[in-house]
């Protein structure tokens, strides 16, 4: 007699893990195009899916949904086993990671494409290459250090060629940059930073206890900041259904669907499989960009942005040759959740 799981089909790691990039790739465009929304739907000539509202009330949603499926873990003997230098680490990459960096990219989509955000974004994956070859000295070959070179060199094509009107800060030196592509530079840079630290000192702490954790302290922390520097009426329209049932939808795509496909892929897929899948966040990311807001890209992004995928491709060559030397593994779900998860709110 067979089984069950011989009777329906069951998708492969790669499959689940392209659905789950379908879905992170698309976050950007889809935060962009939910508060254009909110834009037509003002309440006292507000917007009630501002930005802020969008990360708090996201971050919200998302924590509920992360304490429903990760309680369990919860128990006091786990907790116990945490020390408190372990709660220390934990905070600081919650305050970087699920509070500012998110601040800074959600500031950047407000004054700058989608595509810059996607594109210039992609630097954090030479930065955590280096971070890791200085610090922890992990293997690279010259394959993965090509690759990383030239997506640099992209990223910097599309810093660099901005069109026209584009708000620019001055860096010194005769460098200007547009704040948009600073503040996702900026983002980028403390994202690495957050992946170090969570590599260096988080690795035996539970995904469930570090993800719920993660959330609590980033949505305090951004709350707090908030209704310091701006005052407790920034988040005046935080209960309007109007914005709840956007980001009950929201959260229920990307944290549920998004998070749970990724997961399932993990399960079944290699470290260079999942290393593959990550590689087509940008294309969907501009992909999304021009299908929801009609964003064609600019000279710049298409010069940057297809370095940047020969750099991809490079870096894929490499992990290939790493894999071909030492056997195939499965990846650490923590260490990929941190590397190519949850990328919405």
């Amino acid at each position: 007699m067979q089984t069950t799981s011989k009777l329906g089909f069951q998708p492969s790691g790669r499959v689940y893990l392209l659905m789950a990039i379908a879905i992170f790739g698309a976050a950007n465009a889809v935060t962009r195009k939910l508060t254009e929304l909110g834009a037509m739907n003002l309440i006292d000539e507000r917007n009630p899916i501002s930005f802020c509202n969008v990360l708090f009330v996201g971050n919200l949603c998302a924590l509920i949904l992360l304490a429903i499926t990760y309680g369990r873990e919860w128990r006091k003997p786990a907790l116990q086993q945490i020390k408190w230098q372990d709660w220390l680490s934990m905070a600081v990459v919650a305050i970087l990671g699920a509070a500012i960096v998110p601040t800074l990219i959600f500031t950047a989509l407000e004054i700058t494409p989608v595509n810059n955000v996607i594109l210039i974004s992609q630097i954090d994956t030479p930065l955590v290459l280096a971070l890791s070859v200085w610090v922890l000295g992990d293997r690279v070959n010259k394959w993965v250090v090509a690759g990383a070179v030239v997506s640099f060199i992209g990223v910097a094509l599309t810093v660099l060629i901005q069109p026209a009107g584009t708000e620019m800060v001055s860096m010194g030196m005769g460098m200007v940059l547009g704040r948009g592509a600073l503040f996702t530079l900026i983002a980028a840079v403390i994202k690495a930073m957050a992946n170090l630290i969570s590599k260096i000192s988080l690795r035996e702490i539970p995904l469930g206890i570090f993800s719920v954790f993660r959330m609590f302290v980033g949505t305090v922390f951004f709350f707090g900041a908030t209704v310091i520097l701006y005052g407790p009426e920034h988040f005046m329209d935080v209960g309007s259904p109007f914005l709840w049932q956007w980001m009950l939808f929201y959260a229920a795509i990307i944290v549920v669907a998004g998070q749970s496909f990724w997961f399932n892929g993990l399960k079944r897929s290699t470290a260079s499989e999942v290393s593959f899948a990550t590689a087509f966040n940008p294309i969907v990311g501009i992909l999304s960009a021009f299908i929801l807001l009609g964003e064609v890209p600019t000279l710049g992004q298409y010069l940057g942005g297809g370095v940047i995928l020969c750099g991809i491709g490079l870096n894929q060559i490499g992990v290939q040759r790493l894999n071909i030397m030492r056997p195939s593994q499965r990846p650490s779900t923590k260490e990929m959740s941190e590397s190519g998860g949850f990328k919405g709110v």
